[in-house]
């Protein structure tokens, strides 16, 4: 099918993972456990920093933005990838593929904001702790926690309304289980140098400074937790900032695997490449409120305190562990 030229197509065609649609129905299974997972954690997380105040803290408050990211992230993309690999829906309409392409783009580079604000947040507490409560804020928390979400709608915006103004022509399948920029651009005829170029320097820019910055501020706190005589908060310490940079790398090198491998990945095989950018969007939302929240004392004890009430009892070593 071919279209005239500034053209949009009505709808586009999502294949799943490209090599394994026999498999899929049944990898939708663990995807689906995930992406469940995922959601319960994070509303859990965003219930019990609400309804405990106790917890309204900076750093819980910056968690609580990074849950509702989350859940916003992964239910932007999970539903439509769970109705391909199991009811065979892979229409989309073009304006529902550029939405959730915006969606997903937006949202993860909010939440790479939000990644680097909670490493100041640490840096702050434990290297200049008596600078702390004065430099957080209840406003500079808000004002930190927009710019993060604002910065995500204002580079990728330009990115989406550069995708509605090519033509496309040809085919309209999309090697993907969902819409992600450079899989959409390559069914576009006419130059596309733009869009790729103005893609991989943004992606390169955020994930480039964000990184550095979350790296720099962890070195600092290592640094400053090393001056410590105590070797259990040595150990503490070291346990903590490895948990937290474990899922920030999590979260930095699958997407950039992704994203540079769609422009020049062509020798990696087409179901790995796609099986990672969907990960990508699965495990850092359900790892987050566990390395971030659950191993957390005061929302540890909080839903345990919680559990006790509706008459679940804690295993005892779990009770154990959170009061020491």
């Amino acid at each position: 099918m071919s279209y005239p030229n500034h053209s949009s197509p009505s709808s586009f065609i999502l294949t799943g993972i490209p090599g394994l649609e026999d498999a899929q129905f049944w990898i939708a299974f663990p995807f689906c456990t995930v992406y469940f997972m995922a959601v319960l954690g994070n509303i859990t997380l965003l219930l019990v920093i609400r309804m405990d105040p106790n917890l309204h803290l900076p750093m819980f408050y910056f968690l609580s933005i990074l849950a509702a990211i989350d859940l916003l992230l992964t239910t932007s993309t999970v539903p439509k990838l769970l109705s391909i690999f199991w009811f065979q829906s892979h229409e989309i309409t073009f304006e529902g593929c550029v939405a959730q392409m915006f969606f997903i783009h937006s949202f993860s580079t909010a939440e790479s904001g939000v990644l680097l604000a909670m490493a100041l947040d640490r840096y702050l507490a434990i290297c200049k702790p008596l600078h702390y409560s004065a430099i957080l804020t209840g406003p500079t928390i808000a004002k930190l926690g927009l710019a993060a979400v604002v910065r995500g709608i204002v580079i990728i915006t330009p990115l989406t309304c550069m995708v509605t103004t090519l033509s496309y022509c040809g085919p309209r399948v999309i090697p993907h289980s969902y819409c992600e920029h450079m899989s959409v651009v390559k069914l576009a005829c006419g130059d596309t140098r733009p869009n790729s170029i103005y893609g991989i320097t943004a992606a390169t820019i955020i994930v480039g400074l964000d990184s550095i910055l979350i790296a720099v501020s962890y070195v600092l706190i290592l640094r400053e937790v090393t001056g410590l005589s105590s070797r259990e908060a040595h150990l503490k310490s070291f346990g903590t900032c490895g948990s937290h940079i474990g899922v920030i790398l999590l979260f930095y090198l699958p997407g950039l695997f992704s994203f540079y491998t769609q422009r020049w990945g062509q020798s990696i095989p087409a179901h790995l490449r796609i099986l990672v950018a969907d990960l990508y969007l699965l495990v850092p939302p359900m790892l987050n409120p566990l390395i971030y929240g659950m191993r957390t004392r005061p929302i540890q004890e909080r839903v345990l305190s919680l559990l006790w009430q509706k008459g679940i009892q804690p295993p005892a070593q779990v009770l154990t562990s959170a009061h020491h």
